[in-house]
């Protein structure tokens, strides 16, 4: 009978991993944190196009609706129209006009008949929770107002500022902003188009601006400094309604 070599037959159980296998390894676990990570932006994307045809596309048909059926803007005079929301036009980038926010949307649009989109809850159909990219909830919100507003002047190249009502959203985070912006406009600007960062609404600069937060700023206002546990930082848009 042939003696077994105890010394060797230790030496292979004790063998370790080779490199090609240790790469294999390295390639799966990499290509599940890659799925994950496509599968949240999938998710994020989706609930992004979920507020903006339901949720600002909701409000938007609201607004027009409620000019279809008054003749004014919310809550203007119906006897001596400003053209104004509230019956307050802005007279300065100060000065805007008076907002409508709140319990005074909804009522001023339930007095109308206006039907309003789902919302976060009944109630409080004006807003609309969800997550940023950390996973921390934000709360968007909707009001209404008159402001100032850059459009072209007469000459070219010019631009002068008009008494314009918006929508306001509020709690955006800059992802959602930008997402939004896009999905009116064609393009990522916060200085021109429909859509607008309220920092840039009236400005009569001539080139584009970019949002001027971004996913890596927190919401106590460290510029590139957040970290994963931290809430982004939220952004103010403007939206020109068209009345």
């Amino acid at each position: 009978m042939r003696p077994i070599k105890w010394r060797q037959a230790g030496r292979r159980a004790a063998r370790g991993f080779s490199l090609l296998e240790i790469s294999l390894v390295l390639v799966v676990i990499g290509l599940i944190i890659g799925a994950v990570s496509i599968g949240k932006d999938v998710h994020r994307n989706a609930v992004y196009q979920r507020i903006t045809s339901e949720f600002v596309q909701g409000w938007l048909l609201a607004y027009d609706n409620y000019l279809a059926g008054t003749g004014v803007a919310p809550r203007d005079d119906v006897s001596a129209p400003t053209g104004c929301v509230q019956e307050s036009c802005a007279t300065a980038i100060s000065t805007p006009g008076t907002i409508l926010c709140d319990t005074d949307l909804r009522n001023a649009m339930l007095a109308a008949g206006i039907g309003l989109p789902a919302g976060r809850a009944e109630g409080r159909e004006d807003r609309y929770a969800y997550l940023d990219s950390n996973g921390l909830p934000h709360d968007l919100k909707v009001c209404f107002r008159n402001v100032r507003w850059s459009e072209p002047g007469a000459a070219s190249g010019s631009y002068v500022e008009r008494s314009r009502n918006v929508m306001i959203l509020t709690g955006l985070t800059p992802a959602l902003a930008g997402y939004i912006d896009h999905y009116f406009d064609t393009v990522i600007d916060a200085r021109f188009g429909n859509v607008r960062q309220s920092d840039f609404a009236a400005s009569a600069g001539t080139a584009r601006q970019p949002w001027n937060r971004d996913e890596r700023d927190d919401i106590a206002s460290n510029i590139g400094a957040a970290h994963d546990e931290d809430q982004v930082v939220e952004v103010t848009a403007y939206m020109k309604m068209f009345r």
